[in-house]
């Protein structure tokens, strides 16, 4: 069998950078430009209104126009429709809410909420050994859930995973602050500044750690019940003498379990 190990090590790096450079693109995870306006638009406008007129009625009104309008243009279009309507969803309770207690910063609840949620969904994934980074990238990747078997992808999974709750956690934290303080204005700016920005710095972040391990994807040749983690380990005694002649030399056997134990060592394992 061809000894296709060096080759993975560089070539498998550059393969993973692009997946997941195409996969954390600003299109794919939150659908280009309109995606980025669908999220921050109608709190902005609402945040400018208040800030002018104090007026929850209007702000609120103000706040469901652009949310609407990119509801019915991605429906004329025949586009799937569902980040645009969650995102009415959100602010249509949140509009909801503040009508009803005639307090602005109510507005802001349904985000706190999700941040919180989202921070305790993302944290418990992570802990349970399930981290939702590797449930996410693995299929994407072609991982599958084979890297669970393998510490090392494991370990950059859950790493990964906690970067992002503590995005959640900063968002839910200041905004709760804000809240707290009834400022609803600055929480509505502040909001921008939580959003993409943070959002950029957890997907670089994100990226930094997942390509420093190879994914774990299954060989071809692999049994359908067989871990990944033996695979290298298999390779050397492949090149030997063939097992029924019992003629393995003593020299090329400490070699080989070196190399065994290497490879294991490096990536391979039961998580």
């Amino acid at each position: 069998m061809p000894d296709t190990d060096g080759a993975r090590g560089p070539a498998a790096q550059v393969g993973l950078g692009q997946a997941l450079a195409e996969q954390l693109s600003l299109r794919s995870v939150i659908g280009g430009p309109r995606g980025l306006a669908e999220s921050v638009l109608p709190m902005t406008v609402f945040s400018v209104v208040w800030a002018f007129t104090h007026d929850v009625q209007r702000s609120v009104l103000a706040a469901l126009v652009p949310a609407a309008v990119f509801t019915i243009w991605r429906l004329a279009a025949r586009e799937p429709v569902t980040q645009a309507l969650g995102g009415l969803l959100g602010i249509g309770l949140g509009a909801g809410l503040a009508v009803f207690t005639g307090r602005a910063q109510d507005f802001f609840v349904p985000g706190i909420v999700k941040n919180l949620g989202f921070g305790a969904l993302y944290a418990i994934s992570s802990l349970v050994r399930y981290p939702l980074i590797g449930l996410l990238l693995g299929f994407t990747l072609g991982e599958e859930l084979h890297w669970r078997q393998v510490p090392r992808r494991m370990r950059v999974y859950q790493q990964a995973t906690w970067v992002w709750v503590g995005v959640f956690a900063i968002r839910a934290l200041v905004q709760g602050r804000l809240y707290t303080q009834g400022d609803p204005t600055t929480l509505g700016f502040v909001n921008l500044i939580l959003g993409l920005p943070l959002f950029g710095v957890a997907v670089a972040l994100t990226w930094l750690l997942v390509r420093r391990v190879p994914p774990a994807r299954r060989h071809r040749d692999a049994p359908a019940g067989a871990e990944p983690a033996a695979e290298p380990a298999a390779e050397p005694a492949a090149a030997g003498e063939p097992a029924a002649e019992g003629e393995q030399p003593a020299a090329a056997g400490e070699p080989a379990a070196e190399a065994a134990e290497g490879e294991l060592s490096g990536g391979g394992g039961r998580g």
